[in-house]
């Protein structure tokens, strides 16, 4: 049967397919370390408990009617007022839209902004922009970045395919990398964005930043989340800005999403959401809206649950450190954000598997060749177990050598 050239076309996902694949195995019996997914298990990282008593009380004060298409008006105030303690950025509910998490609001702005045939610039490995170009009949321009650079991308890749682009897809901290952004790098960026938009005429379409700051909250130690508006405020009539509750409070199945960004373009957006019925529910959106604004609460929350993620990561880091001390062909970038840690193993996915271990090669997310480098998810990971995730990783190359 023929059916669309987008449905003809477009692949699931390649990331769902291989973790869907693992827990099949686990299903029937085999004991495997699932690092791929970007999920957590509830019963490792539960959501905050007010934010749970809060979703609880909301259904039973009967709030599961419809709420307003762009968002409940006392939520996208607690968003504004969220966003400027936690980020130093000024935003009125005019300019927040919420969605059913992320994904159906970066679909939203790639259809406001994306004609068939517009340029569309993004760096790889990154999560998931070829689908999105794919739908919107756009044209992948596709920047390759480097183990060296911590996998971000650089101004100098960068700036070169600016001049004829539409949209630039940046993602700061990097999923799949969980690397972040330097000061610098993302500065020459705003830069050049800017200078691009200034140079075209007032009829022509302007250059805009898809900014994903999905596990912004979530950075360790030294490292500190930047964004485009904070470092050039004139960047705001530029930038969509991408968030939501799932990766920073454990909440991915709960699905509230928001996106900040130039109003006019968000009142297009919201028309489109509209379409798709892709809000978040009544009663979570009541529940979020009362949460964001315990910042004491939300603080103390934070400070436990980033010392969980913080310690899996170095754990397992500093164990890839001393496998590779061993002389075996590993090696690891110290985790700076996120959930994920980027692992150089030089074996195949499918041996990998073979001994035990589930992870996402970067290929994955759009690297153009099988290089070595994972992405490692702690996000079921419990701290018991690392021990055994390593020896299995040791045990991989045991393996190889023996066959």
């Amino acid at each position: 049967m023929i059916l669309s050239r987008l449905a003809q076309n477009l692949p699931g996902s390649e990331i769902l397919q291989i973790s869907g694949a693992i827990k099949e195995r686990i299903a029937t019996g085999e004991t495997i370390f699932n690092g791929t997914v970007g999920d957590f298990d509830p019963h490792i990282f539960p959501i905050p408990h007010t934010l749970e008593l809060g979703i609880v009380e909301a259904y039973r004060q009967n709030h599961t009617n419809y709420p307003a298409a762009e968002g409940i008006r006392e939520l996208r105030e607690s968003i504004c007022a969220f966003t400027e303690h936690f980020q130093g950025i000024h935003y009125t509910p005019a300019e927040v839209l919420v969605g059913s998490g992320g994904r159906p609001l970066i679909y939203c702005a790639f259809k406001a902004i994306v004609d068939p045939g517009d340029r569309v610039v993004f760096p790889t490995p990154s999560w998931n922009n070829p689908y999105y170009v794919a739908m919107t009949g756009g044209i992948a321009v596709e920047i390759s970045t480097k183990p060296e650079d911590h996998f971000m991308p650089t101004a100098e890749n960068i700036i070169p395919h600016l001049k004829d682009a539409t949209l630039l897809c940046l993602c700061s901290p990097l999923n799949p990398s969980g690397t972040v952004f330097s000061k610098k790098e993302l500065s020459k960026i705003c830069e050049a964005v800017l200078t691009e938009n200034f140079s075209r005429p007032g009829k022509r379409k302007k250059l805009y930043v898809l900014y994903d700051q999905m596990y912004s909250l979530l950075t360790y130690g030294e490292t500190r989340h930047l964004d485009p508006v904070s470092l050039y405020p004139e960047m705001k009539d530029y930038t969509i800005y991408i968030d939501a509750i799932s990766k920073s409070f454990a909440a991915t199945g709960v699905r509230v999403g928001w996106c900040l960004g130039p109003e006019f373009l968000l009142s297009k957006m919201k028309a489109i959401l509209t379409h798709l019925g892709a809000w978040a529910p009544m009663a979570e959106q009541k529940a979020v809206a009362g949460y964001l604004t315990k910042t004491n609460e939300v603080k103390s929350f934070l400070r436990i649950f980033k010392t969980s993620l913080f310690d899996r990561l170095m754990e397992i880091y500093q164990g890839i450190q001393q496998l590779k001390a061993k002389g075996l062909p590993v090696d690891a970038i110290r985790p700076q954000a996120a959930i994920y840690l980027s692992v150089y193993i030089g074996l195949p996915t499918d041996q990998l598997l073979d001994s035990g271990i589930g992870l996402l090669p970067f290929s994955t997310f759009g690297a153009q060749e099988q290089t070595g480098w994972y992405r490692l998810s702690v996000g079921t990971c419990r701290s018991e177990d690392i021990p055994a995730i390593l020896r299995r990783i040791e045990h991989a190359f045991t393996k190889q050598a023996i066959l």
